[in-house]
């Protein structure tokens, strides 16, 4: 594939990256268990309060894992459109939810994770790092968050 479109400058890319994650449903979930065995995953998710929110059960092993590893990496796309978060992650039970954060994650995708007959926790992910890229042209400026802070 011939490259003919400029990268686009960091502050397009901070926009169009805010976009998709306000946009888009699904996210790649990448957790490994004590032992480094690898679990990927897609979740539903919702980008509130600058860190992604997700809804899974407990007993799942990616549930286990971010309970337990309290790190994750996220990628949303393709491999010519990637976006690829680092987080932390903090779980949160039925009871211990901020609302707004239930409510925003429910209003996106219409579905209502405390209300369901199985027991589901949340999980939130604050970015530590942020990388967007849009073909190989623009790996050169690709980190968009480093250590929790934009960097654009």
């Amino acid at each position: 594939m011939k490259i003919i479109e400029p990268p686009r400058d960091p502050a397009r890319r901070k926009r169009d990256l805010l976009a998709r994650l306000e946009k888009e449903m699904d996210v790649w979930v990448a957790t490994a268990d004590a032992d480094g065995v690898p679990c990927l995953v897609p979740l539903w998710f919702v980008w509130h309060g600058e860190s992604l929110w997700l809804a899974t059960r407990p007993t799942t092993p990616t549930g286990r894992n971010l309970r337990d590893g309290r790190r994750t990496r996220l990628a949303l796309g393709d491999t010519q459109d990637v976006v690829l978060v680092d987080g932390d992650v903090r779980m949160y039970a039925a009871d211990e939810v901020p609302a707004d954060a239930a409510a925003a994650f429910t209003g996106k995708t219409g579905w209502d994770p405390l209300s369901d007959e199985n027991p589901y926790v949340y999980f939130q992910v604050r970015p530590r790092t942020v990388q967007a890229r849009n073909g190989e042209h623009e790996m050169r400026g690709r980190y968009l968050l480093r250590d929790g802070v934009w960097v654009v």
